[in-house]
């Protein structure tokens, strides 16, 4: 009986492997949704890994692998198939430090390492506090900066310690995380320990890229403040990007005015720092806690709410980062092994870490990488007029190489629908350049014929009649941009 009862052990924990082991589907029907566009499918977008892929606008949140929230063996063989090649990770000072003096990098290195062997950038942020020492500061999110003399002390050799070890291997690094989330925080505050950090870095690393500020939305005010002081101080020549994070219900409504004011500051003051949305997602199903939670997300809106975000980030010309790759288990530092997951993942997790399943966001994101990378330029005050009965995103792109159009857009007007109900719009391009135009679902993948009545040239003048427009991103481009898709 005992060798019965064993052998039924291990057949369990052999069927629980086979089952965590998902497949990414690469067929042409990965993804289907009950989109109705009235136009004919020829083809499907096929995705691109890491290695085929030059450069591009995106980077993928690998976050919180410092205090155990994920765990990047569960996922790491999903990274080059996404196609992103940047991602963020978490220094953990408190996580290396366990003993004050001693470091232990294991856990970092083992990381860093495996991801540089796929071909991975890495983006490496500094934070959070430390216990150990008095006045240390927070393990977590809203912990707090260090207070005392010691802890500053101790915080500054870890900096360095950090770079040191990764120099050669880490370019870009990033500040304290949300640093706003802690009301006593004030931009000054800010800007002070991110000059501080960023000087020792460049120390260590002189071409170091370094983002500044990280704070947990679009805030014009908390920027302006951070930038007039980093500016008072003449500090500005130490960063490359300052991050903020886009979390809104509707990925368009309200935030990209605040982004737009707060470029205008950069730009007008400090134009050598880009701007960078540093994390920004949602999630797949209803959750309790974590940001935009309490709300019946699904696969569907969640695919919708990134590929919005993601290309309304290029549409104003900021860096955009997917968060994230793999769901979150906030709850594990409460002692909650009941409570589940945060759902923000592009595949789900249980709370052993075993993949469950890719999800359609994951496949929705391949799609706008394989699509929208450094070979098309924003084509700035398009000359396209909409004619539609929703607010439409709109923006237009010019492949370096052949001069062809695409133009994105997208029904802008409300939070993602699980339905996907269309409405139909004229598009009128004064100057377009588009050969056997095909209108591209990018939630899908789907490359659908546009018929030769909905397009009307004069010249230079292409309008485009009666085209379906829904709740996400879809685009109109020249068929030979898929020719290596199909």
């Amino acid at each position: 009986m005992k060798a019965h009862a064993q052998l039924i052990v291990i057949i369990t924990f052999a069927l629980a492997a086979i089952a965590s082991a998902q497949v990414i589907d690469t067929s042409e029907t990965r993804v289907q949704t009950t989109l109705d566009s009235g136009l004919k499918r020829i083809g499907t977008i096929k995705p691109r890994s890491v290695g085929e892929i030059s450069g591009q606008n995106w980077s993928l949140g690998c976050e919180t692998l410092d205090r155990g929230f994920a765990n990047y063996d569960s996922y790491k063989d999903y990274l080059m198939p996404l196609g992103i090649k940047k991602i963020r990770l978490q220094g953990g000072w408190a996580t290396t430090e366990r003993e004050p003096g001693k470091y232990d990098w294991r856990w970092l290195d083992q990381v860093i390492d495996d991801a540089r062997s796929r071909g991975l950038e890495i983006f490496l942020e500094t934070n959070y506090g430390n216990p150990i020492y008095p006045g240390g500061g927070g393990r977590g999110l809203a912990g707090g900066f260090p207070t005392s003399a010691e802890a500053w002390a101790a915080w500054d050799k870890w900096v360095e310690a950090m770079a040191t070890r990764y120099k050669g291997k880490v370019r870009d690094w990033e500040m304290w995380n949300e640093p706003d989330g802690n009301k006593n925080h004030t931009p000054a505050m800010v800007a002070d320990i991110n000059i501080r950090t960023a000087e020792i870095i460049k120390r260590v690393i002189p071409d170091a890229r370094i983002a500044g500020g990280v704070i947990s939305g679009a805030k014009p005010d908390f920027a302006e403040g951070w930038l007039k002081r980093v500016m008072s101080l003449k500090k500005q020549w130490l960063f490359t990007w300052f991050i903020y994070h886009g979390y809104t219900r509707n990925p368009d409504a309200g935030h990209y005015e605040n982004v737009e004011k707060i470029k205008s500051f950069f730009g007008q003051y400090a134009p050598e720092i880009k701007l960078w949305q540093g994390e920004a997602g949602t999630q797949s199903e209803y959750c309790l806690g974590g940001a935009l939670c309490k709300y019946p997300w699904t696969e569907l809106t969640q695919a919708k709410w990134q590929t919005r975000r993601m290309l309304g980030d290029l549409g104003h010309d900021v860096e955009s980062l997917v968060f994230s790759i793999a769901d979150l288990d906030y709850n594990r530092w409460d002692g909650d092994q009941l409570g589940d997951m945060d759902r923000y993942g592009l595949v789900k997790t249980d709370k052993q870490y075993r993949l469950l399943k890719v999800k359609m966001c994951y496949y929705a994101v391949q799609n706008v990488v394989a699509v929208f990378d450094d070979m098309l330029e924003r084509v700035q005050d398009y000359p396209c007029a909409v004619q539609c009965a929703k607010a439409t995103a709109c923006y237009a792109y010019k492949n370096k190489q052949n001069s062809q159009h695409i133009l994105v857009f997208w029904d802008k007007s409300a939070v993602p629908s699980n339905a996907n109900d269309t409405v139909a719009a004229t598009f009128t391009i004064a100057k377009g350049s588009f050969t056997e135009p095909v209108w591209v679902d990018l939630i899908t993948g789907g490359i659908h014929e546009i018929p030769a009545d909905k397009i009307v040239r004069d010249g230079e003048k292409v309008i485009f009649r009666e085209i379906p427009v829904h709740d996400a991103p879809t685009l109109i481009a020249s068929k030979s941009l898929f020719v290596r898709q199909q």
